[in-house]
């Protein structure tokens, strides 16, 4: 299935005078102009191409790359704005259609702007919202306490900045965490400090360390040091009492312990045990 505004790999099922025409196997056919031609091919190759709509709404493929791909974010400037819209400039010779009712605030010309490109279900054009809040979604969580997410700088507010997570969720990083100037459309690596009871995100920028966290985990990195090898025979699979005659905690603390020390890289996981990584 091509799939519209996205990268697809392509086969070259014939030459006309236009350019190449290239399948994906399901008796579809779309049309590489000439400007795209590569110098050297030869007939059932394959070929990475973006798909978009032309001028005419009419699907082509390019060897362009743009600045945004359907269903991700980007900054985009504003090339111009008309009667019907802003027009943004995303790398490729058609224009990315802004409407009015998808522009958080009045875009203009020479502005620029974080946008959502999606495709629109009423048109199937590909076109652009700067309201780009109602494409994230809390409801259903994809991340956990301390994972290390891809972050894009969306809004600041009185409490901090808000941020894109994983290009899926809504996260806030608290005034108190930014330690350097951020700006809108900025990507960088972050971390999950706290999931809150209603979903929400509390992203910090720095790395978490295990001992901030988790207080148990230093215990069991200690009891590491000094044992053998850095090692203790005890996993998520061992007995509550074998635990406890060990460390003198709970499974269900120990457990939720080598957890962080694992997700920060501390140590290994293994069948017969837990190992220190040096």
């Amino acid at each position: 299935m091509i799939r519209i505004g996205d990268y697809n790999t392509l086969e070259i099922i014939r030459e006309s005078e236009q350019g190449l025409y290239l399948g994906d196997g399901e008796e579809k056919e779309i049309l590489l102009p000439n400007r795209y031609v590569p110098e050297a091919f030869k007939i059932w190759d394959k070929i990475e191409v973006f798909v978009y709509l032309d001028n005419e709404e009419r699907p082509v493929a390019v060897t362009d790359e743009p600045y945004i791909i359907r269903d991700d974010f980007a900054m985009l400037r504003c090339n111009q704005v008309t009667a019907h819209g802003a027009f943004l400039d995303w790398g490729l010779v058609k224009e990315l259609f802004c409407p009015f009712k998808e522009q958080a605030f009045k875009m203009k010309a020479g502005g620029w702007y974080l946008v959502h490109c999606y495709l629109d279900d009423e048109s199937n054009r590909l076109v652009a919202s700067s309201k780009t809040n109602r494409f994230l979604d809390n409801a259903t969580l994809t991340v956990q306490e301390f994972d290390e997410v891809d972050l894009i700088v969306s809004h600041p507010s009185d409490m901090g900045m808000n941020v894109i997570v994983n290009n899926q969720h809504h996260g806030l990083i608290f005034n108190d965490n930014i330690f350097k100037d951020l700006s809108v459309g900025d990507r960088l690596k972050g971390y999950v400090k706290k999931i809150r009871p209603d979903n929400k995100l509390d992203i910090v920028l720095g790395k978490i360390g295990y001992r901030k966290i988790e207080p148990n985990a230093d215990l069991i990195v200690e009891h590491l040091e000094n044992s053998r090898d850095g090692f203790i025979p005890l996993n998520d699979k061992s007995d509550p009492n074998a635990i406890k005659n060990e460390l003198q905690m709970s499974k269900k603390t120990f457990k939720k312990a080598i957890g962080t020390l694992y997700k920060q890289r501390v140590i290994s996981i293994d069948n017969d045990g837990i190992r220190l990584i040096n």
